[in-house]
């Protein structure tokens, strides 16, 4: 049976529920997602309660030993929490499978291993079950998220040759030197282990096994593909869910779309939500909180928003979460002030553990404490992504409460601008690149011309550290710039003029945030999306 809708995912997740008078259940919260009217998704979630008997817990992949030594690491900080997992799973009655590929032989003579292959065949045994799979329909309608077509490997180049070495020297081969499961992973005597499809659903179908849990690695190569992984599991009707903080992936982050290895794992992960099944966490089985890499830091995008001219208080969160988040992995802390009463609460906490500051503000002049705190940040050299209104964020025309301050220089001193007026109102801006930075890596991706329904601001002459990437036009005007680039004290400064209500539909403008952020962060910028 193949994998049905996204929309229908929570549907298949109501087989295998527990009857009263059952042992204790699986009770787990599925996260998925459902593509709505303008083509995004939208999580959702559902509470299940499982059957223990009737569910089946497959272990892939852990091995003893990997060619990639942070691929190692990773599996040993997170191993003790899986075998948490497997371990109280075991306790209701789940029944745990060890598959670690191609390392039977170690395992020929225990009962786990004799229970897989005695398994009698099964009526509904499907044609490719034995099979690798390397996509299921569902997902055609999607673009694969990640570039692994070099294996993965994030190591650092001197540390992976020393520890090809140390595997050669242990006699294994060091592009595949697995040769049984990591032995933190303890197996019971009543589990199974194999790491043949047809053995596994064999042993599934006597059991009456309907829901299956995967954990291990990789997620994008042996959790999805293998013949028992995720996409084999979903096509033939079994309800099955990716424990997605019990797992990693071989994602390499010099490739394509250039995230951190962890987010790496995130966008795999919303792949699979979109197109191939629900995932759960560890601590719906154990309790805590999920589990999380050590060196899993992601760099803190402080957002301060404070203006009433075009409704960024609505359009640029929403932005946030969708570029920032969930496209770069980012961690976003958003900021709601007051032009009005010239506060943004919390500024001066946040903005010390900042790595990147995106500013949409207009005429406020600051408590002391917080616009020092502005200052500080900046002093420090730290990038800044600042839009439209923030020409003049801090520039109140000596109009505040006491004990606030104003930065009337913000503008000619920082972001290397000379706002003094716009164009009127209601003509089009068409937006074109600066000829000579057409080829810059912030203006990848971006088809000029495009155009603004935002009024051109007057921002010329720039300051000469300024480099201007993109100039506005409006009929019978001279061209104003509209994006560019500067530095203050040694930081990143990036500033457009965009940020119309308007513009926050207009993919050329997002494109130019995506760059834009990865640029003041000192992130690789994909040279086109990837198709």
């Amino acid at each position: 049976m193949l994998l049905r809708h996204a929309l229908l995912i929570p549907v298949l997740s109501l087989a295998g529920l527990v009857s009263a008078g059952e042992p204790e259940p699986l009770k787990l919260q599925q996260r998925y997602r459902v593509p709505q009217k303008d083509g995004a998704f939208k999580i959702f979630t559902r509470d299940v309660a499982w059957a223990a008997k009737q569910t089946a817990i497959v272990v892939c992949d852990v091995w003893d030993k990997h060619h990639c030594l942070n691929a190692v690491r990773r599996v040993v900080e997170m191993a003790p929490r899986m075998n948490q997992v497997l371990e109280k799973a075991r306790g209701l009655g789940v029944l745990i499978i060890h598959a670690p590929s191609s390392c039977m032989d170690p395992y020929k003579d225990h009962p786990a291993r004799k229970r897989a292959q005695n398994a009698p065949a099964a009526a509904n045994l499907p044609k490719d079950i034995a099979q690798w799979c390397n996509k299921i329909p569902s997902e055609e309608k999607g673009v694969y998220p990640l570039d692994q077509s070099d294996g993965g490997e994030d190591d650092d180049l001197v540390e992976h040759a020393k520890w090809h070495k140390e595997l050669a020297a242990l006699g294994r081969n060091p592009r595949a030197p697995w040769k049984s499961q990591y032995d933190v992973i303890k197996i019971h005597d009543q589990d199974a282990i194999s790491d043949s499809g047809i053995e596994i659903w064999n042993l599934m179908e006597q059991r009456d096994i309907k829901n299956v849990i995967l954990v291990g690695v990789h997620t994008n190569m042996c959790v999805l593909g293998r013949p028992f992984g995720l996409r084999q599991m979903a096509k033939n009707g079994k309800n099955v869910v990716l424990m997605r903080d019990m797992t990693d992936t071989m994602y390499n982050p010099k490739r394509w779309p250039y995230v951190s290895h962890f987010q790496g794992t995130d966008l795999i992960v919303e792949h699979i939500e979109k197109f191939v099944c629900p995932t759960i966490t560890s601590d719906q089985v154990i309790g805590g909180k999920p589990f999380k890499f050590k060196g899993d830091i992601r760099p803190r995008v402080v957002v301060a928003i404070a203006e009433s001219e075009y409704e960024t208080d609505k359009t640029l969160p929403p932005l946030a979460k969708r570029i920032f988040a969930d496209k770069l992995g980012l961690e976003p802390v958003i900021l709601q002030g007051s032009a009005k009463d010239h506060v943004i609460p919390g500024l001066a906490e946040v903005l010390p553990k900042a790595d990147l500051l995106v500013l949409s503000m207009r005429r406020v002049a600051l408590p002391e404490k917080d616009l020092q705190a502005v200052k500080d940040y900046l002093q420090a050299g730290k990038p800044l992504l600042a839009i439209r209104t923030s020409s003049h964020a801090f520039d109140a025309k000596g109009k505040y409460p006491k004990g606030h301050a104003e930065w009337t220089k913000f503008d000619a001193e920082v972001l290397g601008g000379n706002y003094h007026n716009h164009y009127p109102a209601g003509p089009e801006t068409t937006i074109q690149a600066v000829p000579e930075w057409e080829n810059n890596p912030l203006l990848s991706g971006i088809k000029t011309p495009f155009t603004s329904k935002g009024s051109l601001y007057l921002t010329s002459p720039l300051a000469k550290s300024a480099t201007p990437l993109l100039m506005g036009t409006t009929p019978k005007q001279k061209p104003e710039p509209i994006a560019w680039t500067n530095t203050y004290k040694n930081g990143k400064i990036f500033y457009t003029a965009l940020g119309h209500k308007s513009d926050f539909q207009n993919p050329q403008f997002n494109r130019l945030m995506d760059n834009a952020a990865r640029w003041c962060l000192g992130m690789k910028i994909p040279a086109a999306d990837k198709k």
